[in-house]
């Protein structure tokens, strides 16, 4: 397949056209307005530093359905101790920034770049993007964002600061979603660490369907309070 190159005009080519990798397109910007389209049409940013943004649409995709959210006896276990404090909303801004911390063990940089931090912090200024947070004695320990549009939850990033504290986040967001019946959390990329928490692969085909009548649902903005105490079993 062909590689797109985007221009200023905000608009995609057809998610089923990114070559085999996923990649689809290069180029364009990343507005609020460029990357909620993206996300309504089964496509994300994701480059690092000194690279052109790029645009993806792997197939399969990995997705978690909420109520299928998987929790092993140990994390069972920690959770059950009640050690750690999650909130939603609350400290969206040092969340992402706390992702885009490099990883130091593997030497790694980091794809969330100062421009992509920008654009999310103004989706989270427009109701769009939300954070769930861990903390442990008033201190964030982990936690993990993303940008939700009708019954769907994009997940961008998750991180941890002490083990199992982003795990504590999704499975507390999962069982948050559960109630609302939202349709799926979008994983993007497949990890062995999200599928041993119930993520599954489906294909593209299958995932934009769903999507396609999932982000016309009303959007639940109310289900964001920071207010709101999230319950994690």
């Amino acid at each position: 397949m062909p590689l797109f190159r985007l221009s200023k005009r905000i608009d995609f080519p057809p998610a089923w056209l990114a070559r085999s990798d996923g990649l689809l397109c290069i180029g364009g910007d990343l507005s609020p307005t460029r990357l909620l389209l993206a996300y309504k049409n089964g496509i994300f940013s994701w480059f690092s530093k000194d690279e052109p943004f790029l645009w993806w649409s792997p197939d399969p995709r990995l997705v978690l359905f909420p109520k299928e959210i998987n929790i092993s006896k140990s994390l069972n276990k920690k959770i059950k101790k009640n050690l750690l404090k999650v909130t939603v909303d609350t400290a969206f801004e040092q969340t992402i920034r706390s992702c885009a911390k490099p990883r130091k063990k593997e030497h790694e940089g980091t794809w969330l770049v100062d421009e992509m931090i920008d654009s999310y912090i103004q989706l989270h200024n427009m109701g769009y993007a939300h954070s769930i947070e861990t903390w442990r004695d008033n201190k964030l320990v982990g936690g993990l964002y993303g940008v939700c549009l009708g019954g769907s939850f994009f997940g961008e990033s998750m991180f941890s600061f002490e083990s199992d504290a982003s795990k504590i986040a999704l499975v507390a967001l999962a069982n948050h979603l559960t109630k609302q019946c939202f349709d799926l959390i979008d994983c993007q990329v497949t990890t062995p660490h999200l599928l041993n928490m119930g993520a599954c692969e489906i294909s593209r085909n299958s995932f934009l369907d769903i999507i396609n009548k999932s982000v016309k649902r009303k959007n639940f903005k109310n289900i964001w309070n920071p207010n709101i105490n999230l319950e994690v079993f």
